[in-house]
């Protein structure tokens, strides 16, 4: 049995929900409300399973009732401990490929754009929406524009030739976020060609955060 704490627009529970689509995982889902109650993640209950207080959060009854913070190393304990079917090249070049780009995605680009990060800057620093949005535009942009050169390794393919994993696991929410935000994408072809063809998918549908069981 696995369980995942989740909010239905965070981007780093979408990449842990589609990468167990992808793998045709059952799993129930936790509603942890990011805004509600304060944020639930910072309620005594779920700071006790995560001390971090974030999501996502995976635990496996399966495994002993393991709990996995952090969406990148979830993903990585669902590759080796449901190999099939993986979410990563077989070859180390192009596992590694796929890596940099993910992380640049994940570490790089989306915390700058995080729930949290924005709170703060409207918050206590007392910044604008005005400013707050140019601050999210040009993050974006900056990352983007890296990814969009780094998607030219795969020609025109999936990360996993015909099929998407770990990669697409983490661009997709961020192009949702980015149309969330009424970014302009014209810039980005090859990003826009590899979102078509994921949000096409089942497992990408399944995922997405209108359709949650929190969403609203």
């Amino acid at each position: 049995m696995l369980t995942l704490y989740s909010y239905w627009r965070s981007s780093a529970a979408y990449r842990v929900r589609i990468a167990l689509n992808l793998k045709g995982l059952a799993y129930k889902q936790v509603s942890v409300h990011l805004v509600k109650e304060g944020g639930q993640q910072h309620s005594a209950e779920y700071k006790a399973l995560n001390p971090q207080q974030l999501v996502p959060l995976l635990v496996d009854e399966g495994s002993g009732g393991v709990r996995i913070a952090q969406s990148l190393a979830i993903l990585e304990y669902l590759d080796e401990a449901f190999p099939v079917p993986a979410l990563l090249p077989s070859d180390p070049a192009q596992r590694a490929q796929v890596r940099a780009l993910a992380l640049h995605i994940a570490c790089d680009l989306h915390p700058l754009n995080n729930l949290r990060v924005l709170q703060y800057l409207t918050g206590p620093l007392g910044v604008s929406e005005a400013g707050k949005d140019a601050w999210y535009q040009h993050w974006l942009h900056a990352g983007l524009a890296a990814v969009e050169q780094g998607l030219a390794l795969f020609d025109g393919r999936l990360s996993l030739g015909e099929r998407p994993g770990y990669l697409e696991a983490c661009l997709i929410p961020q192009l949702y976020n980015a149309r969330r935000f009424n970014a302009d994408l014209d810039a980005y072809p090859r990003i826009l060609a590899m979102g078509a063809r994921c949000e096409s998918l089942d497992a990408f549908k399944n995922a997405a955060p209108e359709v949650q069981p929190d969403a609203q």
